[in-house]
């Protein structure tokens, strides 16, 4: 398992980059009328304040995961990746206009080679902030599963 010291500087990490991606958030809200699609925009807008929320509260609860070193750094490297990924992918399509897996956010289809990078970002984030939930949720159930057995035994 996890040392407590390398876990506690894992939590102040997301704490730490939580805050910096909500930051982000708020500054490209205030780029949103310069951007060539202002509606994506304001969804990469509201991914940097979400996922940097998101990062805040997986740092908050970060000591109750029950996952192995292995596991607790992949989770860690994922969900860090993953939101800063996400914020930056929408980012690109707002500022380029490209986006056409991004409709109903206004997103048109643009260039082949920025078309593909958006593509395969959106599509990395989706699986990697999938993965992240589910050992999120793994670490959880085995922490509440230690905790049945610990009360059982007293």
């Amino acid at each position: 398992m996890e040392t407590n010291a390398t876990s506690k500087q894992q939590a102040d990490k997301l704490i730490f980059l939580g805050i910096f991606l909500f930051f982000l958030g708020l500054v490209i809200g205030l780029l949103i009328p310069i951007l060539a699609k202002p509606r994506i925009g304001l969804s990469s807008h509201l991914e940097g304040v979400m996922n940097g929320m998101f990062l805040v509260i997986l740092g908050l609860i970060w000591s109750r995961l029950s996952l192995s070193h292995f596991w607790l750094k992949t989770t860690f490297r994922m969900a860090v990746l993953g939101t800063y990924f996400n914020f930056l992918t929408i980012g690109l399509a707002a500022a380029t206009g490209a986006g056409k897996l991004l409709p109903i956010a206004g997103g048109t289809e643009q260039g082949p080679l920025i078309e593909s990078i958006i593509t395969l970002g959106l599509v990395a984030v989706t699986l990697s902030m999938l993965f992240v939930c589910m050992l999120v949720m793994k670490g959880l159930v085995n922490q509440s599963k230690q905790s049945d057995l610990s009360e059982n035994n007293s």
